[in-house]
């Protein structure tokens, strides 16, 4: 079904269109001979037939489009079209005029209305030219459109694909470091090796349950975190100290799951690990000019080289960011001797 046809609004603009452009046709009459009220009887109904007459330019331009190749063959068609389209309306202007002339009223009038055959048949062909050149203007933009929208659709399976790629990868790269902590606590602590694990199953089941949503509430990712921590509090007992600085407002902002974790693991693995004392680790989390910003600071030894040792959990992180905010989030990172801070800002919202 032609666009138009489909709603009725779009039928009721178009026919006003065509009721409107008979009138300057009309008005070419009137300087033909035609007194206004004949010219005005005979032109704005057959405008309104061909307006209905012009809809079948849109299969011509189906049928024959710009891309197909030829362009001596489109044209030909176009023009085959044009020239039987304005016969099939002279035919119905005959029809017409014997019913006007039939009428007293218009009696007068049909020697005149003999003299515009010419004219419509002329008229005609360079008004189904036109809705020709209208209709491959909508097929362009309709193309366009579709083009623009699958590019979008692609986009988006990409972008879906990349994410669940990264998000697969943070459960091996964290049950690794996980799995060298149970092994190094069987030895001197088999029970603590024991507690471990079972923290570290009930961590990865949360992770399951947070794995099918693209953001939950910064809450809900401090839990997260606290799990993990409680699974290293067994391995490095006093060593690891954590100080919380929250703002409130933040706690039901919504975030990508599993953001935090690496950068808490970072801390942990690359800086309290390597410390005979442990130290303590900074955790400030605030809204600051519409985005949330989260900062990570942990103690590192001062003689280790590198800028910190980012690894995989950064990387992905940093990748993660891009795919979801593009350059409306970061993470950067700062080593110094001693030190080592991680600052992740990102949009906050409220909504999934």
């Amino acid at each position: 079904m032609h666009p138009i046809l489909g709603r009725v609004t779009r039928l009721a603009t178009y026919v006003a269109v065509w009721a409107l452009a008979a009138v300057p046709m009309a008005a070419v009459s009137t300087r033909l001979g035609l007194a206004w009220v004949d010219a005005l009887a005979l032109i704005v109904p057959l405008f309104l037939v061909y307006s209905f007459v012009c809809l079948s330019a849109w299969y011509v331009c189906r049928g024959f489009p710009l891309r197909s190749g030829s362009m001596l063959r489109v044209l030909a068609s176009c023009g085959l079209a044009a020239l039987t389209a304005s016969a099939v309306w002279l035919a119905i202007a005959r029809a017409w005029m014997s019913v006007l002339i039939s009428m007293p009223t218009f009696a007068a009038a049909s020697m005149r209305y003999e003299e515009q055959l010419p004219l419509l048949f002329a008229v005609g062909v360079l008004l189904f030219l036109l809705a020709i050149a209208v209709h491959y203007a909508w097929l362009a933009v309709e193309a366009a459109r579709d083009a623009e929208r699958q590019r979008f659709e692609l986009e988006a399976v990409t972008r879906e694909a990349e994410l669940r790629a990264l998000r697969a990868q943070l459960n091996p790269h964290f049950l690794y470091n996980s799995l060298n902590s149970i092994s190094a606590l069987t030895a001197v602590d088999p029970a603590g090796a024991r507690r471990m694990c079972l923290l570290l199953g009930d961590f990865l089941r949360s992770t399951l349950s947070v794995s099918g949503h693209n953001e939950i509430r910064l809450a809900d990712e401090l839990a997260l975190a606290d799990r993990f921590l409680d699974i290293e509090q067994i391995r490095f007992g006093p060593r690891l100290r954590v100080e919380r600085r929250i703002d409130p407002s933040a706690s039901a902002c919504r975030v990508p799951p599993l953001i935090l974790q690496p950068l808490v693991e970072n801390a942990v693995v690359h800086g309290i690990a390597g410390l005979l004392d442990g130290g303590v680790i900074h955790l400030d989390i605030a809204r600051r000019n519409g985005s949330l910003s989260i900062a990570i600071e942990n103690p590192r030894d001062a003689d280790s080289s590198g800028a910190g040792s980012p690894g995989v959990g950064l990387d992905n992180v940093r990748r993660r960011l891009a795919v979801m905010f593009g350059r409306n989030a970061r993470l950067e990172t700062r080593a110094e001797p001693g030190l080592f801070r991680a600052q992740l800002d990102l949009p906050w919202s409220l909504h999934d």
